[in-house]
Parts: C-alpha cells; structure tokens; sequence
C-alpha cells in the first residue's frame, strides 16, 4: 500500500468493522445457543412492541418518492445540465435488478408461498389460491423498492450535482448536520451503516446458501456438508472479487449475464413446467389483488396479536430492505448519471417491479400450482421438517431434465450473488476513504480487503446451523438505527435540493 493510499484512508471505518465482525463471528461459532437467544429475545423486542416503527418508515417512503417524482424536484438532473445517460436503459435496468437482489430473490420466488400456505392470517384473509402468490408481490413490491430508490435519489444528487468527495452515509446528512458529520457523529453514522450491510449481507449469504448446496450435492452426488456451503461461500467471493478487479465495466458484463441466466430459469420453468396458463393467470390476478387492497396490507399491524404474521414476515421484510439501503442505493445513485430524479424513480420502479414480479410469478405459481393442481404438500412438508431447500429440490424433481435445471440454478445464483455482491463491495470500499471523487474507483487492494470481510460472519452463522427465524433476526435488529439515519438522510435531500433550486 503506497503512502499516498494510506494518508487517504479512514482507518476507523474500516478497522473498527473487522474487528467487530471477528468478535460477532467467534461469539456466534463458540457461543450460538446463547447469541441466539439474545439475538431471538431482541427481534422479539423490536418486531412485537416497536413494530409500528418499520411499518410507518416504509408507508412514509413510499409516499415521499412519488411526491418527490411529481412535484419540482422531479425535473432535477442527476448531473450537469448536459450530461447524458452513461448506460442505456437495458444495461441501466438490468443492473438495477441484478446487482441488488442477490441470490435471495431465487430463493424466496421458489418457497415464500409455500412459508405462507399454512398461516392462520392467509386462511382467514381468503385462502392459499388468492393470498399466498399475492403477498410476496406485495413483500418485493413497491415499498420494498423505495427504501433503494428514494436513497438512490438523494445520492445520486449527492455525487452527480454537488459532486460532493465523501461517499458515505453520513456525507448525505452533511446538509442537516453540517461539519458534525466530520467528527464522532459522522463516523458513528458510517459505522452504524458498514455493520448493518455486514448484518444483511449475512443474512443474505446464511438462508440461501444450504439451497446452493443442496443443489450441487445433488447434481454432483457430493456430501451436503457444513464445508461445502463455506467452500462454495470462497468460491463466490472469488467470483465476485474477480468482477470488483475489473470495476464498474466488470459489473455491468456481469449484469448482462446474470440476466440471460435468469431468463433462462424463467423460460425453463414457465414452459417446460407445463403450468403456463396457471402461473400467467394466477399473476395477474395476484397483481390486481395486491393493488386492490395496498393500503389495507400496508397499514395492518395486527394490534391483536391474532396471528403475529405481519412481525414475523411484513416487519422483516422491511428491515431486510433498510440494511441493505447502506450499498445499494449508492451503486444506482452512481450508474443514474444523466437522468433526472424523475427518471431514476420511475425507471427504478418500472425496472425493479418487473424483475421480482416475474420471477415471483413463474418461479412461485409453478410450485403453488403443484401443490394445489397435482396434491404435491410442499408447504406441510416445510412445517414438519423445516428442511425449504428439500423442499425446492422436490419442486425441480417435477420437472423435464432436472438435474440440468438445478445446475442452471446454480450457476444463476452464483452469478446473482457475485452481481450483487462486487456491487456492494466497491460502495462499501468507498467507505475505506477520506475523500473519494465520483469519477475514482477505490483501490484493488480495498477492494479485495471488504471481499474477504463480507464472508467471514456469513461463515460463522452457517456454522450455527440455526433456523431461518434466528437469521432473520440479525436483518431486523440491524435496520433499527438504520432507519433514523434514513429520516436524516431524506430531510438533508430535500433541504439541499431546495436549496440547489432557489440557487439556479
């Protein structure tokens, strides 16, 4: 590391998470009964009696993206008044999808409406047919994306029109805070935000993994062991390591492909599935049934407790989108260049919907159909035994050339994980740095630096072997301080576009 990279480094924001991150790893692989129930007790704490919290904070969001896009700030360009668009709307969009979703977005489409079927709140609402494929459209929905997008705005203004020097969270409150974001309260904001990507990325790494292995095992006929789902972790931290080398350029190549990979699933299980008309028809009438009735999900908090679906389902799909608010909000803001914040919103939506909607769709009303169709009980078959990656395996066995599907599946998560996560990395590297222009990528040796600390809590949760309940907790009580900082962020947005607007 050269003299000049280490005067420019900030050693607390990059020090101080490593070692957090090893002190949670050794405490979750040495002491996991206790760490999760200490972690159990607290998502209970904030999920029961703070609840309200995330489900007001997603409304409220909601509702400030549509205004920003239609009202003055609308017309706002994410640059100087002649830059153009740096990607065209294709590579723009599908990078949008592809380098924020992860490989989550696979493994939720295949099973959430199986995680549904048996809750009492689906029976009394209409039955499994009308709600179980509606409420994941309405959990990856709308809401869900204003976390990134309305973030994306105020950064993307942030880097492109201030062309302010710090990418970092408590940069964008510099406005509302002024020079205090330069001392403690700033680096306690940038902390805050690097564990609670940590905690997510964790999260991310820790539910969908053992499906990856799963699937190789089968293919391959290897041991589905604890080591397996670790080597495979290295082997897409090198892959995405590999990406980040190349930079901005190597993402988008890699959003190109991941998303032809993803087409490819598409098309495997929509038309050699043979449920064409049943997966197409259910999703529409899924669409409109979510639509219809947005604000009564939007608003209900269950203050009865009847069924406690919206704090175990609805709140920690909010606070999973809040934690990964510290990267990927930053990575669309960058790659938004040349549009105005009306675009970024409407394209964001546009773009993002359609990806979590289709995949939903097919991926999820294949499986639905089985079991209501054809008597195959996937969702009992998750209540008794817990295992939801045999249950997907069960799912591909219905399928023409299933082994060939499940190595597509495979090879697309990898490409989904490595897309997104060498997205991440080269946002949460700019964090590394005092002052980072927005036309400088940080260096390789950062880079690599955050690869290798993105893995090593998600190592330690699979060591641990708990349930997915426990590893939802990590998100949840991660996105709590997470969601002020967003509050400040917003109002920091709008006093500075003010501002800009009355300056010109």
């Amino acid at each position: 590391m050269n003299k000049k990279l280490k005067s420019n480094i900030d050693w607390i924001a990059t020090i101080v998470p490593l070692i957090g991150v090893l002190i949670l790893s050794f405490l979750f692989l040495f002491f996991s009964e206790k760490s999760t129930s200490i972690l159990e007790k607290i998502r209970n704490f904030l999920s029961d009696d703070l609840g309200i919290y995330y489900i007001v904070l997603g409304i409220g969001i909601f509702i400030c993206t549509m205004y920003i896009a239609f009202s003055k700030y609308g017309s706002i360009k994410l640059g100087d008044k002649d830059s153009k668009a740096q990607y065209s709307s294709f590579s723009w969009g599908v990078m949008i999808f592809t380098s924020t979703m992860a490989a989550d977005i696979l493994f939720y489409s295949l099973c959430e409406w199986a995680l549904y079927a048996n809750e009492e709140h689906i029976k009394t609402m209409g039955g499994i047919q009308k709600w179980a494929p509606t409420y994941p459209l309405f959990h990856w929905g709308p809401i869900a994306w204003s976390f990134y997008i309305i973030l994306a705005v105020a950064f993307g203004f942030m880097l492109h029109v201030r062309k302010r020097e710090k990418q970092k969270f408590s940069e964008g409150c510099r406005v509302l805070l002024g020079n205090r974001v330069d001392g403690f309260c700033g680096k306690l904001i940038d902390l805050i935000a690097i564990f609670a990507l940590i905690s997510g990325t964790a999260t991310t790494f820790s539910i969908a993994t053992p499906l990856l292995s799963s699937a190789i095992s089968k293919v391959f006929g290897f041991s589905n062991t604890t080591l397996l789902s670790v080597m495979i972790l290295i082997l897409i931290a090198f892959v995405y390591t590999f990406a980040v080398w190349f930079g901005m350029d190597g993402i988008s190549k890699l959003a190109n492909y991941c998303s032809y990979l993803f087409f490819a699933l598409l098309f495997y299980f929509l038309f050699l599935g043979k449920e064409t008309r049943y997966i197409l028809e259910t999703g529409i009438s899924s669409i409109g049934n979510m639509v219809q009735n947005f604000i009564v999900l939007s608003t209900w908090t269950d203050p009865l407790r009847e069924d406690s679906f919206v704090q175990n389902f609805t709140i920690y799909y909010w606070a999973y989108w809040m934690v990964w608010c510290v990267a990927t909000p930053f990575f669309i803001g960058k790659i938004s260049k040349g549009r105005t914040i009306k675009q970024t919103i409407i394209g964001g939506y546009i773009w993002g919907l359609c990806g979590t909607f289709t995949s939903f769709i097919i991926l999820g009303n294949y499986g639905l159909s089985l079991q209501l169709k054809h008597g195959l009980n996937f969702s009992n078959f998750i209540k008794n035994t817990g295992e939801i990656s045999k249950a997907i395996l069960k799912i591909f066995d219905t399928l023409p050339f299933s082994k060939i599907g499940l190595l597509l599946l495979v090879i697309t998560m990898i490409a989904f994980y490595s897309t997104t996560f060498d997205a991440l990395t080269m946002v949460i590297s700019s964090y590394s740095y005092k002052k980072l222009p927005v036309n400088k990528e940080p260096d390789k040796i950062v880079r690599i630096f955050w690869s290798v600390v993105f893995i090593l809590f998600p190592i330690s949760l699979i060591f641990m072997q708990k349930s997915m309940y426990s590893l939802q907790s990590v998100a949840i009580i991660a996105a709590f301080p997470i969601g002020f900082i967003i509050i400040l962020l917003i109002i920091s947005f709008f006093k500075d576009a003010k501002n800009f607007l009355n300056e010109n």
